[in-house]
């Protein structure tokens, strides 16, 4: 890999993760109204802070990070197939330590949470969805041909 290819992976990753920090406070934000301050469930408040993340993440991923300008509905149909990929993962990792391990049972009192195991377990399974989202968005979603 040459230099300069080094550098432009370098400077897209940390494009990448000053979006994904972006996408990650909207989604935890909006997960914790939803879900602390609404009372709505798990599923439906991660569900809600997702579609708010990945819109935002759509958008400046495409224009920003990746500097695609390819077709927008082909990129957009892909985009969502990885997302919903992804967030299968993410869900089902989530269901598992919820169901199957002690991270259910984490109580934290001055916690200002009403389900702080939810919260916590989130946060692990969102690290899960952001590196199996970024490999499928490099390499499908917003893949360039290596130009000759």
């Amino acid at each position: 890999m040459s230099k300069a290819a080094v550098k432009n992976t370098t400077i897209q990753l940390v494009k990448y993760g000053i979006i994904g920090v972006g996408n990650t406070l909207i989604t935890l934000i909006s997960f914790y109204v939803v879900n602390t301050i609404c009372g709505f469930s798990y599923t439906t408040a991660n569900i809600i802070g997702y579609v708010l993340g990945i819109a935002n993440s759509f958008i400046w991923n495409r224009n920003w990070v990746f500097k695609t300008h390819n077709n927008w509905l082909r990129e957009a149909s892909l985009f969502l197939i990885g997302f919903f990929i992804c967030y299968a993962l993410q869900l089902g990792a989530g269901y598992y330590m919820l169901n199957h391990t002690p991270l259910a049972d984490i109580q934290i009192s001055w916690l200002p949470m009403k389900n702080p195991s939810e919260n916590i377990v989130m946060c692990i399974s969102m690290v899960i969805y952001t590196l199996a989202n970024y490999c499928y968005n490099r390499f499908v979603t917003f893949h360039q041909p290596k130009q000759k």
